[in-house]
């Protein structure tokens, strides 16, 4: 018998793709078995597959079309109900509707990837225990300002704080504060600030973003006692948290209103933005910007910076000041190497 010939790499490529046209279309349903298009809210996204809740509540699964370049939760989209179920599989999304918001993280291998759409509150959790670190808090309140959405910084976790402790912990967030951002401190052991948190939620959309281990799952099991979601410890090696959602998902308030429980992100990177960005970010270094002697001031000790003589006077902070340097300067390093130049 004749041995069989040796594919090329272009060959196998070739021969994996029609593979997986295949298994698609083995596994989208057939569109002769498909109601008539109506708008869901996407609840749940899970691989190649996404759930959906209908006008009337109903959930189905169902398959994305291939046409279709992201969906991700809270998106609303135009999508025709099965009738009958194949393979787990109840429905098919055929387009998603335009969006009023959507947050953003980059990632290595993916560029820029939508983490949650149609937001009207990001609630940057953080929490004393592994550490307070207000670096990371301004972080994600540079990708709020980003995207134009509302973000709340809640602290959690504060029952294990000293009465000395917490004092000086309210003065770290003052400056939050003095800059108009909204600050929440809550306990899921001790239930402070948590009616307040129910009371901020109410009627919108809200997602929870920071660190693992900041007690995101804990707080959404006190805001709903049915979501049962699965929390952890803090590692006792590494005082770290330790992931414990794994797939994005959309839950409703019995009061109104809908949370998105999202990954955590250990770091959420800002390597994406070109520094002007970064820099009107920071909210109260905005009525400085473009008066510098210089037009490429660094903003560090450049002659004329009107921010650094800000710093100087006590108009900014200069903790905020600093952190600022601190993410401009590790961007280039964490970007990749194909996204340079």
């Amino acid at each position: 018998m004749a041995k069989r010939p040796k594919l090329t790499h272009k060959q196998k490529r070739q021969v994996s793709t029609n593979r997986t046209k295949r298994l698609k279309q083995e596994t989208a349903p057939d569109t002769e078995n498909l109601g008539e298009q109506q708008t869901a809210k996407v609840i749940g996204r899970f691989g190649k597959h996404a759930d959906v809740e209908d006008a009337l509540g109903n959930l189905h699964k169902c398959h994305i079309r291939r046409t279709v370049d992201s969906v991700v939760c809270g998106d609303n989209v135009l999508f025709r109900p099965g009738l009958e179920t194949t393979q787990g599989i109840s429905g098919i999304i055929e387009a998603v509707l335009d969006r009023h918001s959507v947050l953003t993280r980059p990632d290595y291998y993916d560029g820029i990837k939508p983490v949650a759409a149609n937001i009207d509150l990001i609630v940057i959790v953080s929490a004393v225990l592994p550490a307070l670190s207000t670096n990371i808090i301004d972080r994600y309140l540079v990708a709020s300002e980003d995207v134009s959405i509302k973000p709340l910084i809640l602290l959690n976790k504060v029952e294990l704080l000293s009465p000395d402790e917490r004092q000086q912990t309210e003065v770290v967030l003052q400056v939050y504060k003095d800059i108009g951002y909204q600050v929440l401190m809550t306990s899921c052991k001790t239930g402070e600030g948590l009616e307040t948190l129910t009371d901020l939620l109410k009627d919108k959309t809200s997602v929870f973003v920071g660190q693992s281990g900041v007690g995101k799952s804990s707080l959404v099991n006190q805001l709903l006692p049915d979501a049962e979601e699965a929390t952890n410890e803090i590692s006792s090696t590494s005082g770290l948290g330790q992931h414990t959602t794994t797939a994005a998902k959309l839950m409703h308030f019995p009061s109104g209103g809908d949370l998105i429980d999202s990954p955590g992100v250990r770091e959420f990177a800002l390597w994406h933005l070109p520094p002007e960005k970064l820099t009107w970010g920071f909210i109260e270094f905005r009525d400085y910007l473009g008066g510098c002697k210089f037009r490429d001031c660094k903003h560090k000790d450049d002659p004329g910076c009107l921010l650094r003589d800000a710093v100087d006077q006590g108009k900014i902070s200069e903790e905020r000041y600093h952190s600022y340097h601190k993410i401009l300067d590790g961007m280039e390093e964490q970007r990749p190497t194909y996204s340079k130049g």
